[in-house]
């Protein structure tokens, strides 16, 4: 009886222990929505933007007194996650509510001048995963382009980066290789929240040099009248579990806080379409597997490098459904590995699965990477690393000693001079 009093006493104290994070949309309520009053408000955000109670910002912004919610602008996978990812957002009206929703994942990812005539302040309330392949990053950047082009406020009601505040990995998109999976010149993970972030490229001069490719008679040096509504209790190294925030996936295959680890673990390599990472499976992004893969040896050879951080297990599965371009492998039996992150600060997440391409290599030196899927290309892989360096140096002997001085050479100095730009410590 005793030993049972104190295991409740312990869950008690672990539970009390749990910090009670604030996003910046409570604090925003709980300060009365003072900064809001008497303005004409448009929102960005899906799903994810929710209180602790699990009401949606949209709902708390429209029924919050003094506050006029006037349109919606939603991004990958629309204001209420309807659409499927990847597939264009149309501009709608939003049931519940009956207000204007604007797309900005389809013919614009942008929003323009006239959707902006009749907004005070632009709202943006997205649980991103600190990744810069996942791109609600990308649509916060364009919309504090819009706004600054216009001298419409911008707000970011923050949230935490659930990879966390102190992890910098990967190079600086380099010319030639920006796009909407790696918009602006970061690393691959960014080590900051939404907030900073948008300090980061207000300060940096990055939405002024975007500014002037879409318009060159603006002012040198524009920025967005910037405002952050910064969260209360969040520290830099704090997991996700430890906020006692619910999680809202903000897509499809981000079930859980952890999945923002495995997604860039093994976004990359799902670009080619030559492996399965889990994704139509019950595992998104946690798997190394393809049809004639022996999964015993792959364990054997991933747990004898002794990456820091991970574990391998052998797993055979057939996926239950089909993801991206067809492929004649795509729901046959798999045969790979499930990872297991057990030190997060320790792992090298991105480079992760690169050994699993040098491994596979090793073990069957025939087979197709780079070139398994002809029509999908090297394009979209680029675009993702920020280079084409990356898979040019890898390429040649499938050994990641060749790309992790390449791999690293921005991350220390980004994160210094991001650090400017903490909100939290």
């Amino acid at each position: 009886m005793k030993r049972y009093i104190l295991t409740l006493v312990a869950a008690a104290v672990a539970v009390l222990a749990t910090a009670q994070v604030k996003p910046g949309v409570e604090v925003l309520r709980d300060g009365g929505f003072k900064q809001l009053q008497g303005k004409r408000v448009g929102l960005v955000t899906n799903p994810s933007g929710v209180d602790r109670d699990l009401k949606s910002t949209v709902d708390i912004l429209n029924e919050a007194e003094g506050v006029k919610l006037v349109a919606l602008f939603g991004p990958e996978h629309g204001v209420r996650g309807n659409v499927h990812a990847g597939d264009a957002v149309a501009d709608a009206v939003d049931e519940k509510t009956g207000v204007k929703t604007y797309s900005l994942y389809g013919k614009t990812k942008r929003p323009s001048a006239e959707m902006l005539k009749d907004i005070d302040v632009l709202v943006y309330d997205i649980q991103d995963i600190g990744c810069r392949s996942y791109t609600f990053y990308a649509t916060m950047g364009e919309c504090m382009v819009s706004c600054a082009l216009t001298g419409t406020e911008f707000m970011v009601l923050d949230r935490p980066n659930p990879v966390g505040g102190n992890k910098v990995e990967g190079n600086l998109v380099e010319d030639g290789f920006f796009s909407f999976v790696s918009r602006y010149e970061i690393p691959y993970l960014y080590g900051l929240t939404p907030g900073e972030l948008a300090a980061y490229l207000n300060e940096e001069g990055i939405i002024a040099k975007e500014c002037k490719k879409a318009d060159p008679k603006c002012k040198a040096g524009l920025k967005a009248k910037l405002n952050v509504v910064p969260m209360e209790g969040w520290k830099r190294a704090m997991k996700y579990s430890e906020t006692g925030m619910p999680w809202v996936a903000p897509s499809p295959q981000i079930p859980t806080p952890e999945h923002s680890y495995f997604y860039a673990m093994s976004g990359v390599i799902g670009e080619l379409y030559a492996f399965n990472t889990g994704i139509g499976y019950t595992l998104p992004f946690q798997c190394f597997a393809t049809p004639y893969l022996n999964a015993d040896k792959l364990a054997d050879a991933m747990t004898a490098l002794n990456l820091p951080g991970f574990r391998f297990r052998p797993i055979n599965f057939k996926p239950f459904f089909k993801v991206g371009p067809e492929t004649a492998d795509a729901m046959k039996e798999m045969h790979g590995v499930q990872v297991y992150i057990t030190d997060i600060e320790k792992a090298n997440l991105t480079l992760c699965q690169f050994y699993f391409l040098q491994v596979l290599r090793e073990l069957h030196p025939d087979a197709k990477i780079f070139d398994a899927n002809a029509k999908r290309g090297f394009g979209m892989f680029d675009k993702v690393m920020g280079t084409d360096q990356i898979r040019k140096l890898f390429s040649k002997r499938y050994k990641v000693a060749d790309i992790e001085a390449y791999f690293n050479k921005d991350a220390a100095a980004f994160k210094a001079k991001s650090s400017k730009y903490y909100l939290y410590q």
